[in-house]
């Protein structure tokens, strides 16, 4: 298993590669700014970028995930879920990615937006257990993603409450790698550190404990912190309806 993770101070955002080294097949999780860094990287671990996946379309960084696959021909992915108005590969709730020894599962995971996915990730070469899970801005270290970009608030904290009950039934050793850490816009109360475990969060993350809905609800609304400047304009150049922010 090769993984490499990215921190990002502006805009504040977390982006990754991993893989398998043994067959050389590698993927990059929601890349921002130059793509250099990740083909340095991915040519420094002796691996292919066959995949570079956006787990969601952003609303505060213009991403890099199609310029980044078309410089190392791979796939850009994206949950089939999402309307945009250029080519890619779309995926779907339960689609494996081939990685090599390496499989890495989509999960579903509407709240933050309607396409959001997270991937959960083995590596068999260790075991057939997953050993992390890509979160996005779903599942963050101390909080979740807010819910009110794409949809009504409300209407995105219920998607978001099915989305977070299906992340805590997996093992509580399973590590997670969000898409953000502490001042990143997207979350309240992140952490400065930029990974965690399932386990550790369903014991002291406030909004991912919470187990009833309407409570779930109303604690999501209560404290919805400013918008990304110009989210809609950066949702609408990732989307492709616009070529560049305005």
């Amino acid at each position: 298993m090769i993984l490499r993770q990215f921190l990002h101070n502006d805009p504040v955002g977390i982006s990754y590669l991993f893989g398998c080294g043994g067959k050389a097949a590698g993927a990059v999780v929601d890349p921002v700014g130059d793509i250099h860094p990740y083909l340095q990287a991915a040519d420094n671990a002796g691996m292919r970028i066959h995949f570079v996946i956006d787990t969601h379309v952003h609303a505060d960084h213009l991403s890099a995930g199609r310029a980044l696959a078309d410089a190392a021909g791979a796939a850009y992915v994206l949950s089939a879920e999402t309307g945009v108005s250029f080519p890619f590969k779309g995926v779907r709730d339960g689609e494996v990615l081939p990685l090599g020894n390496v499989s890495a599962t989509v999960l579903h995971t509407p709240g933050h937006t309607p396409e959001h996915i997270c991937i959960l990730v083995t590596d068999r070469t260790r075991a057939d257990e997953p050993w992390f899970v890509f979160t996005g801005h779903t599942l963050m270290v101390g909080d979740l993603g807010r819910t009110e970009l794409a949809v009504s608030a409300e209407e995105g904290a219920t998607q978001l409450f099915r989305s977070v009950d299906r992340l805590k039934k997996l093992p509580d050793y399973v590590e997670v790698l969000p898409g953000a850490y502490a001042g990143s816009v997207c979350g309240r109360r992140l952490s400065g550190k930029p990974w965690s475990t399932i386990g550790f969060e369903k014991r002291h993350n406030q909004a991912f404990m919470i187990e009833d809905e309407a409570e779930f609800v109303r604690f999501m609304v209560a404290e919805i912190p400013p918008a990304p400047p110009e989210a809609a304009k950066i949702r609408a150049v990732n989307s492709g309806v616009t070529a560049v922010a305005a």
